[in-house]
């Protein structure tokens, strides 16, 4: 039986951020063309005939909202008809992480701004893009249990109660604090340093942490399962 297409394939990014004071949020574009002109969505948009998926998102972010990402991978392909009022448009995601003080955002082509929001305190959004967020977060959330993603998130060195509050913000549930730093401890990537932790008010600092990337590659290459 013969087969009718015509669909189009887009490409869609969330990009979770986080830092002390604002906890977990995510980076948003207001659109400036129908549909949903002037509402908030997920930077993304249709690939060129010419690109990889991968080109694609980099570009539609580079483009949209200034932000260069290393850690992007794909999340999931979202395929409902009437998720795009123009057309059929099958959606391939991702998800990022990155410290938002690292970049500079800027808006452009199909974007009138960007910014950073709460994950608890999102607008209304285009599209399906409240779905998407939902999704993507539930994949962090798993992912931060049996991979130590979560240090993209941080300076480069950290108190190790930063790390505590990043776990809290992302899981959204209370942590057993000595239990955590026992676990996390005990794989020996993450090492502690001679510098101490800036304090703004009285109290003794605390030693500064560093993420060993490569100490956990061979960790994991000799068969290490890490699990908080």
């Amino acid at each position: 039986m013969p087969v009718t297409q015509n669909i189009k394939v887009a490409v869609d990014a969330v990009v979770f951020g986080y830092t002390s004071k604002e906890g977990l949020s995510v980076l948003l574009i207001k659109r400036n063309i129908e549909p949903f002109k002037n509402s908030w969505a997920l930077p993304g948009g249709l690939v060129a005939d010419h690109e990889s998926l991968e080109e694609a998102i980099q570009r539609e972010l580079r483009e949209e909202t200034g932000v260069n990402i290393t850690y992007l991978e794909q999340l999931y392909s979202f395929g409902q008809p009437g998720r795009d009022p123009r057309n059929r448009v099958i959606s391939i995601t991702y998800y990022g992480l990155v410290r938002p003080d690292a970049f500079v955002v800027k808006a452009a082509t199909d974007a009138s701004d960007v910014n950073w929001f709460n994950i608890k305190k999102l607008p209304a959004l285009a599209f399906d893009h409240t779905t998407i967020i939902s999704v993507a977060r539930e994949r962090l959330k798993s992912k931060m249990l049996y991979q130590p993603v979560g240090f993209e998130l941080l300076e480069e060195k950290f108190p190790f109660s930063e790390l505590e509050k990043l776990y809290l913000a992302v899981l959204d549930r209370p942590i057993d604090r000595r239990n955590f730093k026992k676990k996390i401890t005990k794989y020996g990537f993450l090492e502690e340093t001679t510098e101490k932790q800036a304090l703004e008010g009285a109290g003794r600092p605390g030693n500064l942490f560093r993420f060993n990337e490569e100490k956990y590659f061979q960790l994991k290459k000799e068969g290490i399962s890490f699990e908080i």
